[in-house]
């Protein structure tokens, strides 16, 4: 596999504020050019299982063999169920993911579900993948707003995942497969839906472009905003950086702005409090 040369990459992971277990796991390998974002379904060691064993089996696949990720991700769904079907506790089982692979210059990316994968160009940011669920067609169609979407009770329910049926790889309406040239002054993101569902497209897009050369900072700063909204679901984020990229220095400088503000004030408030301490 040729990665393409010069990429960072950062990853973070975060259960949130409520649930006490996080079923989600990421996987980057900046010199296969892999990354990998995973949210299990099926609740506590079933989810948990699901999403560990995609991780295992989509990166071994793909260092063993070619990048195709159609049949990586079907390896994936058929051990998923082959498990499943082991013991009473992981029946049920599955998940949903995001898979980038980087090719010189291509990425080509295989998805099922309502993870997402991002790219980040001129300022700019676009949602690549498509949500695999009612809500995600409305939105994408028009008909729901972003907000709208972001807020519905149905938001969360896919009618694709990986791994509660056996899978071909030739199966129409399973991996939405799409590939793309990749600039150097371009990232990606790939995030679950803890992140999407707490941050409009916007909002995480004023988050990268602060990026300064640190993608693991850039991926920390989304979890952490996320968290700020609740934390309502498992946080997990993948930042690729092309070699060129170099985000937006104006948001950067607007952002220590706040960060300094935010200092003074803190320093402010505790000379008060000791004041008040010693009085």
């Amino acid at each position: 596999m040729n990665a393409v040369l010069g990429c960072r990459a950062g990853a973070a992971s975060d259960p949130g504020f409520v649930r006490s277990n996080n079923e989600d796991r990421v996987y980057t390998d900046e010199s296969a050019g892999i990354f990998l974002v995973v949210d299990g379904i099926g609740g506590q060691a079933a989810g948990e299982m699901a999403a560990q064993t995609a991780a295992d089996v989509i990166s071994r696949y793909l260092i063993e063999n070619e990048a195709d990720v159609c049949a990586a991700i079907t390896a994936a769904n058929n051990e998923i169920y082959r498990l499943s079907r082991e013991r009473e506790e992981w029946h049920g089982m599955a998940c949903v993911l995001t898979l980038a692979v980087a090719q010189e210059d291509r990425i080509t990316v295989g998805h099922v579900g309502d993870s997402r994968l991002y790219l980040v160009w001129n300022g700019t940011i676009r949602k690549i993948t498509s949500d695999h669920s009612l809500v995600g067609e409305l939105e994408d169609s028009g008909q729901l707003t972003e907000a709208e979407a972001m807020a519905h009770p149905k938001r969360n329910e896919v009618f694709r995942d990986v791994g509660s049926r056996p899978r071909e790889a030739t199966d129409g309406e399973f991996i939405e497969v799409r590939s793309f040239p990749f600039r150097p002054s371009a990232a990606l993101l790939l995030c679950t839906d803890g992140l999407s569902d707490a941050l409009t497209a916007a909002e995480i897009n004023d988050i990268v472009q602060r990026y300064s050369g640190d993608a693991a900072v850039v991926a920390q700063e989304l979890v952490d905003a996320a968290n700020r909204m609740g934390g309502k679901d498992n946080i997990s984020v993948i930042f690729v950086a092309g070699p060129e990229f170099a985000g937006d220095r104006r948001m950067r400088n607007s952002a220590t702005q706040v960060r300094e503000v935010k200092s003074w004030w803190r320093r402010l408030l505790n000379r008060i409090g000791r004041r008040i301490e010693r009085h």
